[in-house]
């Protein structure tokens, strides 16, 4: 599988056409479709859904065009780490994370790093803890930055100094929004909104007391952003932690749920994976900034 192929694959999945995608390719159209049809046979697999006016993807396709985008990334990124003079530390990194306000520290260490060194450029990107492990995993990512427990097997870390607690966004007119906390034993008979990863674990389970198939969950979000709204929209209320996104200019109210369930933050990486000399010096910078925040420092 070439990578000339992989990107005449992302631009027929792109422009869903196959004349379109030849004409930004610079190609005939026959050629590119011989070229993907022997994509698909070389696979195994059948990619495109192919109709008299659209071409849209299989489930194998979708598969296929995520991994086809992480390669090129990879690729694109290696090409210019090795292109880059012994004096000047340029590159990219990329950060999966989840929403949260804590991850401040480690766009303010971003910051410092890149004013050094403009030749660095950074890219955050949120997602459920699944799905930015899976691009960890594959490469994708240099570092994710994560909430809970850690894997150790598989990923090398470093502790930061935050934690953040478990409670509820309710409306601030609801009656709910009174109180100054609300106990774990009632989430029970309120209608809720749940983020999706925190309900499989272990610890969650172990705090509620039950398995959360008996909760009145309404709705899942994987983004605290569409959580917020389905709590403006009266749908329920949501399970959050505390210093997710701010509060200020919205009419909701955090409302601790006690007895506090409190969850770290950790920046992790793949074991026995090589890093860029970027990675290397902005790993670096975090470390030194974590150990002066422990010893009393900035």
């Amino acid at each position: 599988m070439e990578l000339r192929v992989l990107e005449y694959f992302l631009a027929v999945a792109r422009e869903q056409n196959f004349t379109r995608a030849a004409e930004f390719l610079h190609l005939t159209q026959p050629t590119l479709s011989r070229q993907l049809s022997e994509l698909e046979a070389e696979l195994g697999k059948v990619l495109f859904v192919r109709g008299k006016r659209r071409v849209t993807l299989t489930d194998d396709g979708v598969f296929l065009r995520r991994r086809a985008e992480e390669i090129l990334s990879l690729a694109h990124r290696t090409v210019s780490e090795m292109r880059s003079s012994d004096e000047e530390v340029t590159g990219d990194i990329c950060i999966g994370t989840g929403e949260s306000e804590a991850i401040r520290n480690i766009i303010q260490t971003a910051g410092r790093v890149q004013h050094e060194h403009p030749g660095i450029r950074f890219h955050f990107t949120c997602g459920t803890t699944e799905d930015l492990t899976d691009r960890l995993d594959s490469g994708f990512f240099d570092f994710c930055i994560l909430f809970g427990d850690v894997d150790q097997s598989k990923y090398d870390y470093l502790p930061l100094p935050y934690t953040d607690s478990w409670g509820l966004l309710v409306p601030d007119d609801d009656p709910i929004a009174l109180r100054d906390s609300v106990d774990v034993s009632e989430l029970s008979g309120i209608p809720l909104i749940a983020a999706r990863q925190p309900l499989s674990s272990g610890k969650f389970r172990k705090w509620i007391g039950k398995d959360p198939g008996e909760l009145d969950i309404r709705d899942t979000y994987s983004l605290i952003y569409t959580g917020k709204m389905m709590v403006e929209e009266g749908i329920g209320y949501a399970l959050a932690l505390r210093h997710i996104f701010s509060l200020a200019g919205t009419h909701l109210r955090f409302i601790p749920v006690v007895p506090e369930l409190t969850m770290s933050l950790t920046i992790v990486w793949k074991k026995f994976q090589s890093r860029s000399r970027a990675a290397e010096l902005f790993l670096g910078e975090l470390e030194r900034t974590v150990a002066g925040q422990g010893s009393g420092g900035e």
